[in-house]
């Protein structure tokens, strides 16, 4: 059984950094996207970032685009989501994610994390 758990969510003032991690359990992951999306109140989940396991290409959503970096750590079974120049409108919960190769949408994605809230004061 496939398990994600996240960390790292918090209170940061605008402008502040955060970094997320969602550390992964249950099988051995070689072939597989692992993405982070987020849902604010009242709003559906929204894609944030994607990483390929085993080559490490990334995609981002254009709104975190220069300001978010996803990573991967292979031997800690961890991926990571860092959070720089963070804005009120990035307040919401995040959750990570992992499916088959080329996930996107988050229908496509097999297995979630519990989510973590990031808030963002301005």
């Amino acid at each position: 059984q496939v398990q994600l758990v996240e960390s790292g969510g918090g209170l940061v003032q605008a402008g502040g950094s955060l970094r997320l991690s969602c550390r992964a359990s249950g099988r051995t992951f070689s072939d597989v996207t692992m993405g982070w999306f987020r849902q604010a109140p009242g709003k559906e989940r929204d894609f944030v970032a994607a990483i390929l396991w085993s080559e490490g290409y990334t995609s981002y959503a254009e709104s975190v685009k220069g300001r978010f970096t996803i990573s991967r750590d292979n031997a800690k079974n961890t991926f990571y989501l860092q959070m720089n120049s963070l804005k009120a409108e990035d307040t919401a919960v995040y959750y990570c994610a992992t499916g088959p190769s080329g996930s996107y949408y988050h229908h496509q994605f097999d297995y979630w994390g519990q989510g973590t809230q990031v808030t963002v004061s301005s």
